[in-house]
């Protein structure tokens, strides 16, 4: 597997892509964005458990589910289509119907994503006016990809994009990959935004398989702020370009294709929870020797979610009983007297607590540590042989300002 330089959404062969400005809310930005496939798609999703869930989450729902065949994806920042009603959907099938009627495509082989503000409406003009715009620029390059993953960001402060390649029965096959996501971020079963394409030949059951099992352990371990958002969803196409022999689960290709989605959706997870609203650093919680997979995931994530744990990263305050009160109300079962936490980052690592009491460490290399733009904390539980990872980010008097204000 390689990662392939400035790669992105539409670096598999016959997937197209744009950034374009729309004024759907913004000003002076890119705020929509087409994902177009040239052959029509198999495609899979996972999306939030959000009892309340925005008008594109239910149509793509419907879409993945129902549809045939996929081939488009039109997304706008700035107005999630959330607590909408009826006009919500409405919009919806409108977008979908302007785009396949531009691209000759079934409207139920267009998806549709929205971000941003809850509760407001689409400006329908503004949102096919930028239909008609997206159409006309869509093209296969690279450049291409970017504006797409610029024009889906809200309060990100970087675009998130990826490409890799990797050999299936002597074929190259590529997948590319987009995502957007910086606050209301804790999800489970899906991301805020994310797409990913490929030019793999692989069928339906296989890809659903692959991206509802790895989404597990990447995306359903980050958080920011511990808020699942309207509008979490996580989108695969395949569109076959690459003419690899067809991917089958329980061989070699299956697990090497996997593998890279793993690898995408991990990247990708770690940006987001590094670009969360105001942060400064990322933080990754390790936990080593746990009972159980179950316990290790719960763990570790209880960790990443502590605000107290977060803003203690922020202060760079080794305040490790914050870390441990967090794993003991996680819900997973281990003896306090009978473990380890540790802090490392740019290689070195420090024993902070042993045994049920402080290990005696240098609060100078602990502070040295947390002032790193990526901290790792590890917990060794000292009762299996399991590990999880999760990831989040620490919590900073800029998070309140971003947030107090979003609508405005």
């Amino acid at each position: 597997m390689e990662i392939k330089t400035n790669g992105g959404i539409a670096s598999p062969k016959g997937f197209m892509a744009a950034g374009i400005e729309a004024a759907v809310k913004y000003q002076n930005r890119k705020d929509m964005a087409i994902i177009y496939s040239e052959k029509p798609c198999v495609a899979a999703g996972t999306f939030t458990s959000n009892v309340v869930k925005a008008a594109p989450v239910k149509w793509d729902m419907k879409v993945v589910e129902e549809s045939p065949f996929a081939q488009a994806v039109i997304v706008n920042t700035g107005i999630a289509n959330a607590g909408t009603g009826r006009e919500g959907m409405d919009c919806c099938e409108k977008t979908a119907e302007k785009a396949g009627e531009l691209l000759g495509i079934p409207k139920e082989s267009v998806l549709i994503g929205s971000t941003g503000v809850i509760g407001a409406q689409l400006p329908m003009d503004r949102i096919l006016a930028g239909v008609e715009k997206l159409v006309a620029a869509r093209e296969h390059s690279d450049t291409a990809g970017t504006d797409a993953s610029k024009a889906i960001m809200t309060t990100d402060t970087v675009n998130k994009e990826l490409a890799v390649t990797l050999d299936i029965g002597g074929v190259t096959v590529m997948i590319g990959a987009m995502s957007k996501g910086s606050g209301m971020i804790h999800p489970n079963m899906c991301t805020m935004l994310g797409y990913v394409t490929t030019d793999a030949v692989i069928g339906k059951e296989a890809l659903t398989s692959i991206i509802k099992e790895d989404v597990v352990d990447t995306y359903n371990m980050i958080s920011v702020d511990g808020d699942t958002s309207t509008n979490d969803t996580l989108l695969i196409l395949a569109n076959g370009m690459a003419g690899n022999p067809e991917i089958l689960p329980g061989t070699p290709e299956y697990e090497a294709f996997k593998e890279a989605v793993h690898f995408i959706n991990e990247t990708q997870a770690k940006r987001l929870a590094g670009d969360g609203e105001g942060a400064k650093a990322l933080v990754e919680c390790h936990v080593i020797n746990a009972a159980s997979k179950e316990d290790a995931r719960t763990l570790a994530k209880s960790v990443i979610c502590s605000s107290l744990t977060k803003a203690a990263v922020f202060g760079h305050d080794a305040n490790w009983g914050r870390i441990l009160c967090a794993l003991g109300y996680s819900g997973a079962e281990f003896d306090p007297e009978d473990m380890a936490i540790y802090y490392a980052a740019f290689g070195k690592k420090i024993l902070i607590y042993e045994n049920g009491m402080d290990a005696g460490y240098s609060e100078e290399e602990a502070t040295e540590i947390l002032s790193q733009p990526e901290v790792q904390i590890i917990a060794d539980m000292h009762m299996g042989t399991y590990d999880a990872t999760a990831w989040g980010c620490d919590l900073t008097y800029d998070y309140v300002k971003i947030n107090a204000d979003y609508r405005s």
